[in-house]
């Protein structure tokens, strides 16, 4: 709290609580590159895990086996790409602690005090004041990165699908998509300097998926340019 009281007396409240987000979000992107590789490493095993599953599809013991062994030999976990999410959480959470106490109540962005909250704005200047349109502008970036991440978040888990060797997964990433919405409710129920600090780090994230979660080059994908000159090399034209 020390060096955000600090730096607040360098720049407004609201854009100290916007660095001191990035800042934590840039020192925790080596957990996030290893999610991605742990993330591209089940991508990888995903066919010959469809292929066990077909195989082995009326023995579940034996196809838990044998996907544990394809781990083994690959040296890839079966919780590649989850831990290092993981990890974060315990910082994330003490930053909305941080964003969430009165200390910056007496803070404001735009207009709209960092300690209030929607329903006050709802009760005060109404939807379309100057606090509700703070609120709106929020909404509508919450609601265009949320979109995003749920595509993408699809995307990603068609490609590297529920792992057989870690029992409940299946259940467990049927919902995970779903999971970007829920920061409209959170923006909409805490105080606004942790609303901030959401949206910084969600916006942060999708931008984080963009880079470190984009197809290879040449897996899958490719020009069609790219594709016909290889063709073209093999077949000695």
């Amino acid at each position: 709290m020390a060096f955000l009281t600090w730096l607040s007396g360098l720049v407004p409240a609201p854009a100290a609580i916007v660095l001191l987000t990035l800042l934590v979000r840039t020192a925790l992107l080596p957990l996030a590159v290893a999610a991605a590789r742990g993330q591209r490493a089940r991508a990888r095993l995903a066919p010959q895990i469809a292929a066990l599953r077909k195989k082995y599809a009326k023995d579940p013991d034996r196809l838990q086996r044998a996907v544990l062994d394809l781990h083994a030999r690959e040296r890839v976990s079966p919780l590649a790409g989850c831990l290092p999410g993981l990890l974060q959480a315990p910082v994330f959470f003490l930053l909305y602690h941080l964003f969430s106490r009165d200390e910056l109540s007496g803070h404001s962005l735009l207009g709209a005090p960092l300690g209030g909250r929607w329903t006050d704005a709802l009760a005060g200047d109404g939807l379309l004041g100057q606090t509700g349109l703070v609120y709106l502008a929020l909404f509508a970036l919450v609601a265009a990165v949320a979109t995003y991440t749920y595509r993408s978040t699809r995307a990603q888990l068609g490609e590297a699908p529920a792992d057989p060797a870690v029992p409940g997964m299946g259940q467990v990433l049927r919902f995970v998509p779903l999971l970007s919405f829920a920061t409209l409710v959170t923006v909409a129920v805490v105080p606004l300097a942790a609303a901030l600090y959401v949206v910084t780090s969600t916006t942060w994230s999708a931008g984080e998926r963009a880079v470190l979660h984009r197809p290879e080059r040449g897996a899958g994908g490719g020009s069609p340019d790219a594709a016909g000159r290889g063709a073209g090399r093999r077949s000695g034209t």
